[in-house]
């Protein structure tokens, strides 16, 4: 039968905790990501958003498809 040795537990620890340490950054960074996003988004005025849709409307049948 083997056992762990104390420096075993020690890496395997590590190694959770790096994980669990770079899991959060991740989803940190997707928040700041979106948020960043639906800031820009509802920075445009009402005008804005028209002339852009209608812009969109305008463009040729071949860049819808």
């Amino acid at each position: 039968m083997r056992t762990l040795s104390g420096s075993g537990l020690w890496k395997a620890a590590n190694l959770w905790k790096a994980l669990g340490v770079a899991g959060f950054l991740g989803v940190a960074a997707t928040g700041a990501v979106i948020v960043r996003a639906e800031r820009r988004r509802r920075s445009y005025t009402p005008e804005e958003i028209r002339q852009r849709l209608h812009e969109r409307l305008d463009g040729s049948p071949e860049e819808r498809a």
